[in-house]
C-alpha cells in the first residue's frame, strides 16, 4: 500500500498568491509528499500526494477560486482499477 493514497491536483485563481507561502503552509500543516505549488500572483497550480485531500481543497479554497480539481486514488490505480 502507498504511504500517500491520493494524488490531488487543482488550480487556484486569486490575487497576490505567493508560491513560497503556499509551499510553507503545506509543509507545516499537511502530511504528504510530491508537492508542486507553481504559478504567479493570480494563478497557482497545486500537485500533492496526501491521505486527506479534503484538507488541501479547503485550504486552497480559502486562497481563491479553485477549479480543474482532480483527486485520484493511486492505490486503486496500482491495482489496475480506475483511480
Amino acid at each position: 500500500m502507498l504511504e500517500y493514497r491520493y494524488d490531488t491536483q487543482l488550480l487556484i485563481d486569486g490575487h497576490d498568491l505567493d508560491e513560497d507561502a503556499i509551499n510553507d503552509y503545506f509543509t507545516e500543516h499537511f502530511d504528504g509528499d510530491s508537492l508542486l505549488a507553481v504559478g504567479f500572483s493570480e494563478m497557482i497550480k497545486i500537485h500533492y500526494h496526501t491521505n486527506e485531500p479534503w484538507k488541501v481543497l479547503e485550504y486552497c479554497a480559502s486562497l481563491g477560486e479553485i477549479y480543474d480539481i482532480v483527486v485520484e486514488d493511486m492505490d486503486r490505480q496500482s491495482r489496475g482499477l480506475k483511480g
